[in-house]
């Protein structure tokens, strides 16, 4: 079907009403199948559909958030430092999952960078204004009071990983891969290779996936009737030099080790820096084990034995449970399992 304003020939681009004669329906029943297609007969959403891939109509986003309110956008909201962006790769395998599953529903998504407290306090106006309908929150700290304002505020949330330190009297959806249990499998995994010395770079503990990968450590050790050794666990904070810093304070501390777990690969691939500089092989000496199974693993050398979140199923979830959210449903957490997947460096 061509549009023609009746001057010269030129094209117009289809109007509602188009789709509406196009389809032999009511522009009352286009309209109800833009917004959600309730009290409509599948024949008739049906013929509606067919007739916007005829016409090629856009729906006019700005006219329809009039009508309903809505800004049909979402936001990626990432509360760390803007560095931690472009070095962490988890960071662009989630929101390149999350911009894919949000392009099945013709929903954009809008980076947003929250690493400061000034910023926060910017993003934070922004979104309560109601200029994005919900938002996917990546890297959640405790203390930090975002999640809980946005809830507060009526503002659909859904977290990456359960959040820490929010009260109960604010529910707020989750999406997690399980992080203990990943654990568990790594800890389990390098003592049957034999080792006993197990040291630890844990990830942030005020992060919900610092607290439980350190737990699933603790709780297979103890299991194993391995004595827990303060001198085997440091932290860091996902970074590769934290990773690095890390490696050198175990070996310092305990230089009998002959294994370490380390809460992320990007962190592992500073652990087998510092124990290559310091003459330790990997895996002869030392044995390595990472978590995510991100591109940091297989690009490590020697390559990473890690545990793998299913990032495809993270997103996609986590972009399902927030339209769900959107449409007025009830906050919701899924846990999804993680894989241990065995290379070289154990």
């Amino acid at each position: 079907m061509t549009m023609n304003n009746g001057a010269g020939g030129r094209r117009r681009p289809p109007t509602i009403h188009d789709v509406a004669r196009e389809a032999g329906v009511s522009r009352g029943t286009v309209s109800r199948v833009l917004n959600g297609g309730h009290y409509v007969s599948p024949a008739a959403a049906e013929a509606v559909n067919a007739a916007i891939r005829r016409t090629g109509y856009v729906v006019n986003r700005h006219a329809r958030s009039l009508i309903t309110g809505r800004s049909d956008s979402v936001g990626f909201l990432l509360t760390e430092p803007q560095e931690r962006f472009f070095e962490d790769p988890n960071f662009n395998v989630l929101l390149r999952g999350c911009t894919q599953a949000l392009a099945a529903h013709d929903v954009p998504l809008l980076l947003m960078l929250a690493g400061t407290e000034d910023e926060r306090r910017r993003i934070t106006r922004y979104i309560t204004a109601g200029h994005v309908d919900g938002v996917l929150l990546v890297s959640s700290h405790s203390g930090d009071p975002i999640a809980t304002e946005l809830r507060e505020a009526g503002v659909p949330l859904v977290a990456c990983g359960k959040p820490i330190g929010i009260g109960s009297h604010s529910k707020v959806s989750y999406v997690a891969a399980d992080d203990r249990d990943g654990a568990r499998d790594m800890v389990r995994h390098l003592l049957a290779q034999g080792r006993q010395r197990i040291g630890v770079v844990t990830g942030p503990l005020d992060t919900p996936g610092g607290v439980e990968r350190l737990a699933g450590y603790r709780e297979v050790l103890a299991e194993a009737g391995v004595p827990y050794d303060d001198r085997l666990v440091v932290s860091g904070d996902y970074s590769r030099a934290s990773g690095e810093a890390g490696a050198e304070l175990l070996l310092a501390q305990a230089p009998e080790l002959d294994a370490v777990f380390v809460a992320s690969d990007l962190m592992a691939q500073g652990v087998l820096t510092a124990l290559h500089r310091a003459g330790r092989r990997v895996p002869q000496d030392v044995a390595v084990g990472g978590f995510d199974d991100s591109p940091a693993a297989t690009a490590a050398s020697p390559s990473l034995t890690t545990i793998r979140q299913p990032w495809d199923r993270i997103s996609s979830e986590m972009v399902r449970v927030l339209l769900a959210q959107i449409g007025g449903e009830d906050p919701a957490a899924v846990i999804l399992p993680t894989e241990l997947v065995r290379r070289e460096s154990t």
